[in-house]
């Protein structure tokens, strides 16, 4: 059985890299949009390094190729980032959602809001599962699956209406997909879905702790449930009354008027 000593090193690496990245990926999107092109180059390269690095290590049980491929499942997550953040792929409809819009109707301006970046998103999950296929280090591919599926959650509570919908995450160019989101208290998708995700994340950490695990299992499983820990957490971002974004605050920069007059404009 694993100790708690064990599960440290895996746990405090995803902690860092979860901050880190998400920081230099929000640092990059507030550069000059002429800067986009370079940006995008770049992470396209990481993007084939990253997925050659998957490849590499498809076989490789032990805890460095434990690593590998979970960092390099973060490099594809960020290069999806990237490409949304700077508006390459974001959707058909670029435009606020139209006044009065409800129901089914919100659903649909909102999914063609976003459905070329659902698009991108699926295309790089099975980029992940093709170079993982048939390996014993599936890591990869449950860490990318692991992410989808909390990103599914955040975005369909902020449709739903949540108290916090941190806006200030959008650069200027993205700033009309707030107008997708609902600020409420709470809705109905919350209580399931941040239970159902804490149930995930103690089954993980409960496996990790597990008997007859080996070097790499208790790795993998301690990196995923960091991670999912880390999901958790950000879904209460969203109700609690917390200030997520001074987190990066380093990153997101000095808070400008046009974020408040957004603000006004949802609450209006």
């Amino acid at each position: 059985m694993a100790s708690l000593a064990e599960l440290a090193p895996p746990a405090l690496f995803t902690l860092v890299a979860w901050w880190a990245s998400t920081g230099v990926i929000l640092w990059l999107v507030r550069l000059p949009r002429i800067t986009y092109g370079r940006t995008l180059l770049g992470a396209t390269a990481v993007l084939v390094a990253a997925l050659l690095g998957l490849a590499a290590t498809r076989a490789d049980t032990s805890v460095t190729g434990a690593y590998v491929a979970f960092v390099c499942t973060l490099l594809v997550w960020g290069w999806q980032e990237v490409t949304f953040l700077t508006g390459f792929a974001t959707g058909a409809r670029d435009t606020p959602c139209p006044p009065g819009a409800r129901g089914w109707r919100r659903f649909r301006f909102a999914t063609e809001a976003i459905l070329h970046h659902e698009l991108i998103l699926a295309l790089a999950g099975l980029a992940v599962v093709a170079v993982t296929w048939g390996g014993a280090n599936q890591l990869g591919a449950w860490t990318y699956a692991l992410l989808w599926t909390m990103r599914l959650s955040a975005k369909l509570n902020l449709f739903l209406g949540v108290r916090n919908l941190n806006t200030e995450f959008l650069p200027e160019h993205l700033r009309y997909l707030a107008s997708y989101f609902v600020r409420r208290p709470l809705n109905l998708l919350f209580p399931f879905s941040v239970t159902a995700a804490t149930a995930v994340t103690v089954l993980l950490w409960s496996a990790a702790l597990g008997p007859g695990a080996t070097p790499f299992e208790v790795t993998g499983l301690a990196l995923l449930a960091a991670l999912a820990t880390l999901a958790v957490l950000e879904h209460w971002f969203l109700v609690l009354p917390l200030p997520a974004e001074q987190l990066w605050r380093w990153a997101l920069g000095t808070p400008r008027t046009d974020a408040a007059a957004a603000e006004a404009r949802l609450r209006g």
